[in-house]
């Protein structure tokens, strides 16, 4: 039997943004607006106090939703710019969704290939999204007293084979410099995979006392990791961007206090920022980090294929690294005399450019991308309609004027927003083009709506048209910005929910993997039934049903043990696997993942 699992990550739990104040626009200081949507520098803003739900409900008040009307289907014949071929998504994303990721990330312009396979290019589009993020955790890392610094990308060989263990989980990805020039180096160098190794030396030098406790740095950099598998733009790359923070400290508790610390603002970039679900949990010790005493992660889901996907971790190392750097001080816990050695405790976390390939396969649909407003490089668009060649050049220049006049006021309230003033494309192919783009929200406004004091806008989330008021323009988008923002999370987590549930027969868990879905099942969380879960539950792909063609076709693997079990696992209960004769100890989410 089977039945749904909804932890707490509702939308009651989404969190409003409240940027500070001083908007710059062209060059004036704005002191006397407070916007509800901030520019992508004011990201890093603090979350504000009141509830989401007051924000939203608010934000929907101030609308005239009588003035909405059902989304309007563009006539695509009309698409395309004079003497050029139409543009536009051709696939299907749910009916080959690996070519429609892949297309829709090179035709909305947010990434393109290098010369060297597996190492991609991120173009200004996606870079604001990171950017974004980046503003949004930043000052939540340095409020936990953590310190940015920037290591080097190269590390001696010696220092990788001084922790083999942890070097094994990346021996296959490691890139190896071999020559300076035309003169072969007599010691190999690598290309940092993650920085343990080239940062811990540097602690065991920085840390010679209790008193220099806690050491806590981060760093925003890239790493290369060569994989063999087949790239995914974003998901997985031979070289990708991150946040990864090294941390010691005195005690295990205080490691692990910061451990779930740093989990909660990885799960609310999602939450806040992305409008992704996520859920928290452990790692299996098949699936933790190599060397960690232990890993959290943040788990989020593609509906579309049904898979899983880790967004985000955050590592308890306890002191097994400190051993192997010999990093330690006395304790100052010992009676007075000799002091006995402590050897430090040690965290690692780190948060990734994975996070924008998440958003992009949660919330694109057939026309492109469809981005959130906290994150969108261009919030708005303002496309001038209506002007036909009977327009005299008066009623241009005047119209014009006008749409100029809005710009300037959404952007006094801190809206990003842009005028689609290019004379060689007709209407139909800037809807297309920006609706390709992800741009939230569309302004029409032509010599009509002029006359009404009107603009229409236009949701890329859901199409829904609505004419709204000149004169208050700023504060209505504002709101309707929010409202969307809410509505993309709501739309994620409905369908999130509806696709995770509590799984107690074998045969129930197999043909729910089949129809897309994770299951929390009971488990003895031993590492030789968790393989054999994963091997029981392969299974060749059948035939017409949606994979994607870059995802390996293999069995369920451990999500996570979630922070929230469903319920009790009740007395004598044994693990799922028909061939465990263990009892299960915890409810774990199983599924198929990237």
């Amino acid at each position: 039997m089977s039945h749904p699992w909804h932890p707490d990550i509702s939308a009651s739990s989404l969190r409003s943004l409240s940027p500070s104040q001083g908007q710059t626009q062209r060059g004036k200081t704005q002191n006397h607006r407070q916007p509800q949507i901030g520019r992508l520098q004011e990201m890093s803003g603090p979350l504000s106090a009141p509830g989401p739900a007051l924000v939203i409900e608010k934000a929907r008040a101030s609308l005239d939703t009588k003035a909405q009307t059902k989304p309007q289907e563009l006539d695509r014949k009309s698409q395309k710019p004079n003497g050029s071929v139409l543009i536009g998504i051709t696939n299907r994303k749910e009916k080959d969704f690996s070519a429609w990721y892949l297309e829709v990330i090179q035709k909305a312009d947010f990434l393109d290939y290098s010369d060297i396979p597996g190492i991609f290019i991120m173009a200004p589009a996606s870079t604001a999204v990171w950017e974004a993020v980046r503003n949004f955790l930043d000052p939540r890392i340095k409020e936990m007293k953590v310190r940015n610094c920037l290591f080097p990308l190269v590390i001696a060989e010696k220092r990788l084979a001084t922790e083999k263990e942890h070097l094994e989980g990346f021996a296959a990805e490691v890139a190896w410099v071999t020559h300076g020039g035309d003169h072969q180096l007599q010691e190999r160098i690598a290309l940092r995979p993650t920085s343990e190794t080239a940062m811990y030396p540097y602690f065991a030098k920085k840390i010679r006392s209790h008193r220099d406790l806690p050491l806590k740095l981060n760093q925003w950099n890239s790493v290369v990791r060569w994989e063999m598998k087949h790239a995914i733009p974003f998901l997985r790359s031979r070289e990708f961007y991150w946040q990864e923070g090294h941390t010691a400290h005195l005690t295990h508790e205080l490691a692990a206090e910061e451990v779930l610390q740093v989990l909660d603002h990885y799960a609310a970039v999602y939450r806040d920022l992305l409008a992704i679900p996520v859920i928290k949990g452990t790692k299996t010790d098949n699936e933790k980090f190599a060397g960690a005493e232990y890993t959290t992660t943040v788990e989020g889901f593609i509906p579309a294929v049904g898979r899983g996907i880790q967004a985000g971790t955050s590592h308890c190392l306890g002191q097994h690294f400190s051993k192997m750097f010999d990093i330690k001080v006395q304790d100052p816990s010992s009676s007075e005399g000799a002091k006995d050695p402590l050897y430090v405790w040690q965290n690692s976390w780190g948060f990734s450019t994975r996070s924008i390939g998440v958003m992009i396969m949660v919330h694109g649909d057939d026309k492109g991308l469809v981005l959130p407003p906290r994150v969108a490089e261009i919030q708005v668009i303002i496309i001038p309609v209506g002007l036909t060649a009977k327009v005299t050049p008066e009623i241009h220049e005047k119209l014009y004027k006008e749409v100029h006049e809005m710009q300037d006021e959404l952007l006094e309230a801190g809206i990003r927003v842009e005028v689609d003033s290019r004379d060689n494309y007709a209407v139909g192919f800037k809807f297309n083009d920006w609706e390709l783009k992800g741009v939230p929200l569309r302004i029409e406004f032509g010599p009509k709506d002029q006359a009404k004091k009107q603009v229409v806008t236009v949701r890329r989330d859901t199409g829904i048209k609505t004419a709204m008021a000149i004169a208050d323009l700023a504060e209505q988008v504002s709101a309707l910005l929010e409202v969307i923002q809410g509505d993309m999370f709501k739309k994620a987590d409905d369908e999130y929910r509806s696709r995770r549930v509590v799984v107690s027969d074998w045969h129930d868990f197999i043909a729910n993997l089949n129809d897309r879905k994770v299951c929390l099942i009971r488990h003895c969380l031993g590492g030789a039934c968790e393989d054999e879960i994963k091997r029981l539950s392969a299974r060749v792909a059948e035939a017409g049903e949606v994979e994607d063609a870059r995802a390996p076709n293999m069995g369920a693997k451990s999500l996570c043990v979630p922070f929230e079990q469903p319920d009790d696992l009740g007395e004598g209960q044994h693990c799922i696997n028909p061939y465990c004769k263990m009892l299960a100890t915890k409810w774990v989410m199983y599924g198929r993942s990237y």
